[in-house]
């Protein structure tokens, strides 16, 4: 199908982020400045080509979950939230994202959704071990499938 997917995350996350894992989460959502240290996604390889035709590879990080404003092909808005929630069931932090996501982009955001997935209430969680965390997709489509996380890898459909 289509070169863009949108992934729709609402979710409430348990009450064990540390002050760097909060800092990273929000600069991931665009909410915040880049930490010093990355360690919930540490690397964002991007292959490069130089003039003579070497190839090498260079860390690039940026925002995976960090757009804000008007949608490029899913319409509507793309938006995320990180807010403290003081209901004790369902977790400390609530979190909702809305994005555009190019398949390219599936293995890395990935290591970010496994990440979040193991951080997620006991809501989400099902029998098996399977997270769900939202919905994906195509931008072309009007039908989502559900966005999981299974033995600590994204799903993606």
């Amino acid at each position: 199908m289509g070169d863009l997917y949108e992934i729709s995350i609402t979710l409430d996350l348990l009450d064990d982020l540390s002050a760097e894992e909060e800092a990273e989460l929000r600069w991931h959502l665009g909410l915040g400045p880049r930490p010093a240290e990355l360690r919930i996604v540490p690397a964002f390889p991007v292959v490069a080509v130089d003039d003579d035709g070497g190839i090498s590879v260079e860390d690039e990080p940026r925002p995976l979950l960090g757009h804000h404003g008007a949608a490029h092909r899913v319409g509507g808005v793309l938006v995320s939230l990180l807010v403290p929630t003081e209901d004790a069931w369902s977790g400390r932090w609530a979190l909702t994202v809305r994005q555009e996501i190019h398949p390219d982009d599936f293995d890395i955001t990935g290591e970010l959704l496994a990440w979040l997935a193991g951080r997620a209430s006991d809501r989400y969680r099902h029998r098996d071990g399977t997270v769900r965390l939202g919905w994906i997709r195509p931008h072309e489509s009007d039908r989502p499938a559900a966005l999981v996380v299974r033995d600590g890898k994204a799903v993606w459909r």
